[in-house]
């Protein structure tokens, strides 16, 4: 029963894969007809009073669980015989394609695998740096970026007021010492929130090591100022944000600038035409370009376990361009999740895994140097 069990939740994680991959032949339209929910937004079940405060609350948390996906690593990948000792909170991307909810319940099981293969591939880059906290949290469903009806809205919103008490759980569990805050697309579109509201909080930012807000866009003139932080310039700098958004040429980012003009920044001005942050992951931010041979490695492989690490040589290069995308110098192959316009937005940070792993040790490091 359980092999059988297990055997529909891969069929529909394959489901769900082949779902993006057709929207790379047929295009926005079939997207939102087979993924938008039909029905119209309703509360989804509230979370467990205290729910963050245990274990059930996270996917990921310095426990003793064995099969925590965040401190996976590669085959070819060691982990530091110190590692740092920095709390890091990760807020992992849409994993659900739900169409009968506009938010994912959070027992969701087929979201919750899929949630751990991106977890995998995103945050497991940051282990090295410290432990990880990824909070499990009633995400907007994957139909929710195909529209702008006002039931994505609530559902986004319901989504971020998971992420925030998630948070406030885990900074009560992590009263001093460096952190770290990162993400990836929904994830990020929540963090960048995060960080607005935050602001104000001195306490956190003289903590913070450095927040990645990865694949999804942060205007420079509207959002960056409002939410108190720099841009990072340079390898070892602290307190400050990483973002980017990878493609390939011949790359076609217009439905992102699409969505991204649409809305309004943290200043209540439209985004439209603004300049969006693009920090190559290769240096830290010191420029806007880096060679092949500048990549450390890249992860082969869409979360599965057997994943593996391409050292160098091999690695793409990328230069921040246009209004800031990040172009890699050549295609490449590290899965079958490759988007329209050769958008690389499931990859951000599979393309430089290893790069992301010693940019997070360095600034931690950075962080605890005497001033």
């Amino acid at each position: 029963m359980a092999r059988k069990f297990l055997y529909a939740v891969a069929i529909l994680i394959a489901l769900a894969i082949a779902a993006m991959i057709a929207f790379s032949f047929f295009g926005a339209r079939l997207m939102q007809g087979a993924l938008v929910p039909r029905i119209g937004f309703s509360e989804p079940a509230p979370l467990p009073t205290g729910f963050y405060e245990h274990a059930d609350g996270w996917i990921s948390r310095p426990d003793e669980r064995r099969t925590d996906p965040a401190r996976w690593l590669p085959p070819t990948a060691k982990a530091p015989a110190q590692p740092g000792n920095a709390a890091i909170f990760f807020v992992h991307p849409t994993s659900s394609f739900d169409t009968l909810h506009w938010n994912a319940p959070i027992g969701d099981v087929t979201a919750a695998l899929q949630a751990e293969r991106f977890i995998r591939m995103q945050a497991s880059a940051f282990s090295a740096a410290g432990k990880i906290w990824v909070p499990r949290y009633r995400q907007a469903v994957f139909g929710a970026f195909l529209t702008d009806k006002a039931d994505a809205a609530l559902a986004l919103e319901r989504a971020y007021g998971d992420v925030k008490t998630a948070f406030a759980a885990f900074l009560a569990a992590n009263p001093n010492g460096p952190v770290i805050l990162a993400a990836h697309s929904q994830g990020s579109k929540h963090l960048i929130r995060l960080l607005r509201e935050e602001r104000g909080n001195a306490a956190l930012h003289r903590r913070l090591v450095a927040a990645y807000a990865v694949g999804w866009p942060v205007s420079i003139q509207h959002d960056l100022p409002a939410m108190g932080i720099k841009a990072c310039t340079a390898a070892d700098q602290t307190g400050c944000l990483l973002s980017w958004q990878s493609f390939a040429a011949p790359a076609d980012p217009s439905a992102v600038d699409e969505v991204f003009d649409r809305e309004r920044g943290f200043d209540g001005r439209s985004r439209k035409g603004s300049a969006m942050l693009c920090t190559n992951p290769m240096n830290g931010g010191v420029a806007p370009d880096a060679p092949a041979d500048a990549n450390l490695g890249m992860l082969v492989g869409d979360g599965e376990p057997a994943s593996t690490l391409l050292s160098p040589p091999g690695g793409a290069g990328a230069r921040c361009e246009g209004r800031g995308y990040l172009m890699l110098d050549r295609q490449v192959k590290l899965g079958a999740a490759v988007l329209p316009g050769n958008n690389y937005h499931v990859y951000d940070y599979p393309l430089f895994w290893a790069n992301v792993r010693a940019d997070a040790q360095r600034r931690v490091a950075a962080w605890q140097k005497p001033d």
